[in-house]
């Protein structure tokens, strides 16, 4: 199976979560429940973490982490296997405690509104779970963040922070700003409907458009044919995307002007031979984007190309449109960020989980 990458950059913010193996319990008791996050104190003062929010269930967890440095392979594989080690000994029992593979989506910081969204949706787990009955009841539930956040700040345990999530929702650290921030939370969670908050249930990034580009243009280095998943998908759609775009702008054509084209138009071919040359595109892909019919079609008018066999070519093709015309453009370098979001200098964990 192919293994994929996390993206690790300096002060970069996740939302991690990790169910128990086979939907089995994580923690058994309330001893389990403080080695939990005793351990999870642990790895904060080892890797420098800053956890912003938790929410601790019978088979599952979630976490609203800030990684000043670049670490969360290595502090996630720390914190997860010293916590399956304790319960393990503690229980008398061998084998996995979690899944294989723990969730982890990037967090777009600097969008006002994503850090304080993600803080409800974790805050909200109980009630989603069934732990308990009420929304007024989730300010009792002592295994997540929430009574930190809105109680009189005697519940917090010593290495979680606050500040950040409460400025983002406009409210102080302190007694009045707590007690707002519980009453605009309870009634954000009420008039919200369930469905909203999918975007934290699958997906590899929450926030701005501005924010999902820059960090799929970084992608571009690292980004191999073995590799998998939906980032990597949008990362060589985004490379392709560039490339048609170049093409149709040193054609002179529009999308409708595109769309007019026959399905074996030589200038359309053109561009699909340019694609399965420099991209991992699919057939189906590109016979949908360019508007080539169906598969077979573009798969037959490629193979009858008097190029050959194009796609076992090692270097792109000339392409001759008649006098004066220019060489296929290479796709342009990777845009910088737009000035309205602050850019990012990140690196890309080399390393496989």
């Amino acid at each position: 199976m192919a293994r994929r990458l996390r993206i690790q950059y300096p002060g970069a913010w996740y939302h991690v979560s990790n169910r128990g193996h086979r939907d089995e319990a994580i923690v058994r008791n309330d001893i389990d429940r403080r080695r939990f996050l005793e351990t999870l104190g642990e790895t904060c003062r080892k890797s420098g973490w800053r956890v912003h929010a938790f929410a601790l269930l019978t088979d599952h967890f979630h976490l609203i982490v800030e990684t000043p440095r670049p670490n969360l392979v290595d502090a996630m594989k720390w914190f997860l296997g010293t916590y399956t080690s304790r319960f393990n000994h503690r229980h008398g029992v061998g084998g996995h405690l979690f899944t294989g593979r723990y969730r982890s989506q990037l967090l777009d910081a600097a969008t006002p509104g994503v850090k304080a969204r993600a803080a409800a949706y974790l805050h909200l787990n109980p009630l989603l779970d069934g732990a308990v009955r009420t929304l007024g009841d989730l300010a009792t539930f002592e295994w997540t963040s929430y009574p930190s956040y809105v109680g009189d700040g005697a519940e917090s345990v010593g290495w979680l922070e606050r500040a950040a999530v409460l400025a983002d929702a406009g409210r102080r650290d302190d007694a009045e700003g707590r007690i707002a921030f519980r009453r605009d939370t309870e009634e954000s969670m009420a008039s919200r409907p369930l469905e909203s908050w999918d975007e934290f249930r699958s997906g590899w990034q929450i926030g701005s458009e501005p924010f999902r580009q820059q960090l799929l243009d970084r992608l571009e280095s690292v980004r191999t044919p073995e590799a998998s998943g939906k980032v990597w998908k949008e990362s060589a759609e985004l490379q392709a995307e560039r490339m048609i775009q170049s093409r149709l702008a040193e054609l002179g054509w529009d999308e409708a002007e595109m769309g007019r084209r026959s399905k074996t138009d030589p200038e359309k071919l053109s561009i699909a031979r340019e694609l399965r040359r420099e991209t991992m595109m699919t057939i189906r892909w590109l016979a949908d984007r360019l508007q080539l019919g169906a598969r077979n079609t573009l798969r037959n008018a490629l193979s009858a190309s008097p190029a050959g066999d194009v796609f076992k070519k090692p270097r792109a093709a000339k392409v001759n449109r008649g006098v004066g015309s220019k060489k296929s453009s290479l796709p342009p370098r990777p845009i910088a960020p737009p000035p309205s979001t602050p850019a990012q200098s990140f690196t890309v964990e080399p390393g496989w989980d």
